[in-house]
């Protein structure tokens, strides 16, 4: 995990993909976190890809570093947000304070559980 990290915040525009129906869907990302022991990401539940979660768990996401390196993770999403895993999310990320808040009903957090990642260069 930890070297999964890494290379997701030193490269911290990457790609989240979901499906919806029977038609990928993805998009760019750039919040990623260690808490607890797990990989955190966080979402709006007002948007798809919060929607798509809830309708099948598994995602991947893809990214690549300047060098041309890159990573495939894939997993499941498990939500649980609570008023620690919010204050922990704005604490490693101060810039989302712009978009939420601890008492913010829309802010959603879920972490990975079957993880798998492959490095590719």
């Amino acid at each position: 995990m930890k070297e999964v990290l890494k290379f997701l915040t030193e490269n911290p525009t990457f790609y989240f993909a979901t499906v919806e129906g029977d038609k990928p869907r993805v998009r760019p990302f750039g919040f990623v976190m260690e808490y607890e022991g797990k990989l955190w990401f966080c979402t709006n539940n007002q948007k798809k890809v919060y929607k798509q979660l809830q309708e099948n768990p598994y995602f991947e996401v893809c990214t690549a570093a300047p060098d041309g390196r890159w990573i495939r993770l894939r997993g499941k999403a498990v939500f649980h947000t609570t008023p620690e895993t919010k204050a922990k999310a704005l604490e490693v990320m101060p810039e989302l304070k712009n978009l939420y808040s601890v008492d913010d009903s829309i802010f959603e957090l879920f972490y990975i559980e079957e993880g798998e990642a492959d490095f590719c260069s």
